[in-house]
């Protein structure tokens, strides 16, 4: 498909997402004026690093298609920092934010020596942006066997219109059944009983009918089921064949649209969704956790 009708269908779905979360934020202020719902984008990309399907490393396509949905929360997996040549050792998740003027964590689940004396540590991971600062954050490095790549759970907490939301985001092992189920119940140990609202994102490497995705949707709802239209696959961005990428959420928190949106900056496609935070919750005080630095 070529780049520019890519771009016209995403700001169509852009456009369909805006209006929809504009009028349904409208209606439920008119039901609830007393506390309204409060609106957040959030979007869930697994970036290949900024390589992107023509085999084009560009991290302003990548940032462009965050700006252009609006997303305010974003969970970023396959980022890398000083890693290596492949992405000109640049420190992906800082360059983002400064593009984007966001705020931003990142979660280094590889962690390698620099190749030479004084150069920053290379490093493989997950990253958050968010318009809203972050209070704390922290990263969970999730069960591993044998050889199997290091995975982690990346977790930060951010005040979204005065709602307290806690957003985690996570890239599950992709070729073993076994390490996942057993690295989802370490998310759900992790995030155990929320005194917050809460927002999974991440590349799970899994289908809507696999056991692991049957065993965290017992705690949170995936917003594409709720929301979504259509199957919503995510992988791969040529010929899109399987949903893998998710966003879920408490059921304090409402899906109001999901979608899957077109294009050419990396190997999968990011899902979004337009979310009504609880308005009952505005000024609610967070609790406060250690973070890992």
């Amino acid at each position: 498909m070529p780049s520019t009708l890519r771009r016209a269908l995403r700001l169509a779905t852009i456009a369909a997402l805006t209006a929809v979360l504009a009028t349904t934020t409208s209606a439920t202020a008119h039901a609830e004026p007393a506390a309204p719902d409060r609106p957040v984008r959030v979007m869930s990309y697994n970036i290949h690093h900024g390589a992107g399907v023509d085999g084009r490393l560009d991290l302003k396509r990548i940032a462009g298609e965050i700006r252009d949905f609006g997303a305010e929360v974003v969970g970023l997996q396959e980022v890398d920092r000083h890693w290596s040549e492949r992405s000109d050792f640049v420190d992906q998740a800082a360059e983002l934010a400064r593009m984007l003027r966001m705020h931003v964590v990142y979660g280094a689940n590889l962690d390698n020596d620099p190749l030479n004396r004084g150069e920053p540590r290379r490093q493989y991971g997950t990253a958050i942006l968010s318009d809203a600062p972050i209070h704390e954050w922290r990263n969970t490095l999730l069960p591993r066997t044998g050889n199997l790549e290091q995975r982690g759970l990346l977790e930060a907490l951010v005040t979204v219109r005065g709602v307290p939301v806690r957003v985690f985001t996570t890239h599950l092992q992709h070729n073993s059944q076994q390490e996942r189920i057993a690295q989802i119940a370490a998310v759900r140990e992790v995030i155990g009983v929320p005194q917050e609202s809460v927002v999974l994102t991440g590349d799970l490497n899994a289908r809507p009918d696999t056991p692991e995705i049957e065993a965290i949707t017992e705690d949170l709802v995936d917003a594409w089921a709720e929301a979504g239209v259509g199957d919503g696959y995510t992988l791969s961005a040529e010929n899109p064949y399987a949903r893998i990428d998710y966003v879920m959420h408490t059921d304090d928190v409402v899906a109001r649209t999901a979608a899957v949106l077109s294009t050419d900056g990396s190997d999968h496609l990011p899902v979004v969704a337009a979310l009504a935070l609880p308005g009952d919750r505005v000024g609610a005080g967070a609790s406060v956790r250690s973070a890992d630095h």
